[in-house]
């Protein structure tokens, strides 16, 4: 059975839901982008997130496997730090091969359509 006969050309299956909401597709960004993770006022600050958000979101990839939390002391102060699992990161890469079908395919109907224009434009002069 084809990809297109299962849910359509264009269904996307694997943009993942959990990943696609704007802040945890930050946090996954950044650390897929460092394999010894970050401290929690890195991830905050690389983010733009509060406190409260930043916490929340970490808790929801947390609970869905993609990311651990290390939670220790650095110079006798607490320091909180999180990195991608082995699950989050295939995850996010498959996440990652599922965004550049996207493009892929816009950009392929872009041709088209330029294609069809500059026809359009050359029939009618």
């Amino acid at each position: 059975m084809s990809e297109e006969s299962m849910g359509g050309k264009f269904a996307y299956e694997r943009l993942d839901r959990l990943m696609h909401e704007k802040a945890r597709l930050s946090i996954m960004t950044s650390l897929y982008t460092r394999s010894e993770g970050h401290n929690f006022n890195e991830l905050k600050n690389l983010c733009g997130l509060t406190d409260g958000n930043l916490s929340r979101h970490i808790s929801i990839l947390r609970e869905a496997g993609l990311l651990e939390v290390n939670k220790g002391y650095e110079k006798n102060k607490p320091n909180t730090s999180c990195c991608l699992t082995k699950n989050g990161r295939t995850r996010f890469r498959d996440y990652l091969c599922e965004l550049e079908q996207v493009i892929r395919d816009a950009s392929a109907a872009e041709k088209v359509q330029e294609k069809l224009s500059d026809r359009h434009e050359f029939s009618t002069a």
